[in-house]
């Protein structure tokens, strides 16, 4: 077994539950071709079980009755049964919990297998009678390794074939950690080797005969998350050169470049807001760019607006205070808008006192009616909004103070000692 020396290692809990005999049930986690079936028949192996496998992307109840029925007939003749599931996560919960009295009774050994995050895709029963484990791409140099043994076996089969370096290297590249991807990818060269009647590989004939690289990308699943959380936090933690790493590899994986538009504008209005305003602008443009030239003139316009985002000053101000407003207000219900704030485009209104004794802004001092509510009658004022003392934030902050200072002097209860504080800021 190549790969996974975190698990199969000596003292590591796979080589251990090989070694001890007694298999229990669980569920290996991890991308395409990393040895999750594999070593769920090896298990079957090592442990003289029988071996039943379901698939849930095609099986149903049907076949977890027809495993039931396999387990008990298994059982009579004194043997164990490892029931293998692959792509667990496809069963929905009731077929899920279709498998729970018979791994509580011990009937046999469940194991499943999964590309996606069990924490989300498995019932919480179920994961709790499993343990999970992760299994990892494989690295480089154990994908090199691979490739030494599959090369002896077409040897000896009678059709060796030999790789240059650089052909060795792509072909490693090409595979980015799934064994079953190399394998599928030497036949494939050899094959069109042999058809050619060539006993040796360079990169130009690796590029005729391999399809367009298309790295491990899962629209819809757990690396596609993976990636774009990647790119979001490279971004707010000021890294160019990472943020534009990571953007290059969900590009390069398939990603629709639209939608990374659309996260990269989330990001100016998230982790830049108003200590840099630019951000938006650059964000949305580049936007705009890609929807007029598309793939590939317009990917640069959002490796710059990344490269600017990173490299601009933070600030999570607005965000902060926009989810402390949308939970005050949850909290707190409907207060009736102040008489002195309301509109009055009739004279009953008027009559009713809508607007009366409203201070009009532009006409006071500085453009600023110190002092003036505008929170609800009986709400006290609140302090969502606290700018940063970054980027033009930082200025922001100096005014509003200012402003503040001045507004409570204005106040009736300006000489009380809390004048001023937070509840009481306009």
């Amino acid at each position: 077994m190549i790969g996974q020396p975190h698990l199969l290692g000596a003292g590591r809990p796979l080589r251990a539950a090989f070694e001890s005999g007694r298999p229990h049930s669980m569920i290996f986690w991890g991308p395409p071709g990393v040895g999750k079936t594999t070593l769920a028949r090896l298990m079957a192996g090592a442990f003289d079980a029988q071996f039943i496998a379901i698939s849930a992307v095609l099986g149903g109840v049907k076949d977890i009755r027809d495993a039931v029925a396999a387990a008990l007939a298994a059982r009579e003749q004194g043997r164990r049964t490892i029931v293998f599931v692959d792509e667990v996560h496809r069963f929905n919960r009731a077929q899920q919990d279709a498998f729970l009295p018979h791994v509580e009774s011990g009937l046999f050994v469940f194991i499943g297998a999964s590309t996606e995050n069990p924490s989300f895709e498995v019932v919480g029963a179920l994961l709790s009678r499993a343990r999970v484990y992760v299994l990892l791409p494989l690295s480089p140099r154990e994908l090199a390794t691979l490739f030494d043994r599959a090369l002896a076996l077409l040897a000896e089969d009678g059709a060796p074939i030999a790789f240059d370096s650089e052909a060795r290297e792509r072909l490693v590249g090409w595979a980015d950690g799934d064994a079953r991807r190399l394998l599928n990818a030497i036949e494939v060269v050899a094959d069109a080797a042999h058809g050619a009647k060539r006993s040796s590989i360079d990169a130009a004939f690796l590029e005729t005969a391999l399809s367009q690289n298309l790295r491990r990308f899962d629209k819809g699943g757990e690396a596609f998350y993976d990636q774009i959380s990647a790119l979001h936090k490279s971004v707010r933690g000021s890294d160019p050169d990472a943020a534009l790493y990571w953007l290059a590899r969900m590009l390069d994986g398939g990603a629709d470049p639209r939608y990374l538009a659309r996260r990269i504008v989330r990001m100016a209005n998230e982790d830049i807001g108003l200590a840099d305003p630019r951000a938006q602008e650059l964000a949305l443009g580049a936007a705009q760019v890609y929807e007029r030239l598309g793939s590939p003139e317009g990917e640069l316009a959002l490796a710059q607006a990344v490269v600017f985002l990173a490299c601009a000053a933070k600030s999570n101000a607005v965000y902060v205070a926009w989810n402390k407003a949308r939970a005050y207000v949850a909290e707190h219900g409907s207060a009736p808008v102040p008489m002195h704030l309301r509109n009055a485009p009739t004279r009953l209104m008027k009559g009713l006192g809508y607007g009366r004794a409203y201070r009009y802004a532009h006409d006071e001092p500085g453009g600023y009616a110190a002092g003036e509510r505008y929170f609800p009658d009986g709400v006290e004022a609140q302090r969502f909004y606290e700018p940063v003392d970054r980027g033009l934030e930082s200025r922001i902050g100096a005014k509003l103070a200012a402003l503040r200072e001045q507004g409570a002097a204005q106040r009736p209860d300006a000489g009380d000692e809390t004048a001023g504080s937070r509840s009481d800021a306009p």
